[in-house]
């Protein structure tokens, strides 16, 4: 079901105990506050990451993380009830999932598969 046993071997041999994804649910409006979070041990030596996906139309530049000196880093405001595909894009070249989303689905345009954030 992975798509990228080298991403998965290395993030587990770094991994610490923060999550890569935490959820906020406003009592405000009906929206759950996504931060996505990429540790850099997971991401060695990138410059830029974009967080893509169904929540911005799957464009390629919408949504770029910030970088710390912890890796990478951007918070969503997501409608709750609905499900979201998406994928990390490192240094604008390699794609990758989050190996701590809630699901994975086979996309409909290589052999990989989507991570799935559900709120």
């Amino acid at each position: 079901m992975i798509s990228c046993p080298f991403f998965a071997h290395s993030f587990a041999q770094n991994q610490t105990k923060k999550d890569m994804i935490t959820k906020k649910y406003l009592k405000s409006k009906p929206v759950c506050k996504v931060t996505f979070d990429l540790p850099i041990q997971a991401i060695e030596g990138a410059k830029k990451v974009h967080l893509v996906g169904e929540f911005n139309d799957w464009q390629t530049t919408a949504t770029p993380m910030k970088k710390s000196k912890d890796g990478f880093k951007v918070t969503l405001e997501l409608e709750q009830g609905k499900e979201y595909q998406f994928r990390y894009l490192i240094n604008e070249t390699k794609w990758e999932n989050d190996w701590q989303a809630d699901s994975y689905v086979p996309n409909n345009l290589t052999f990989e598969e989507n991570s799935v954030v559900i709120v």
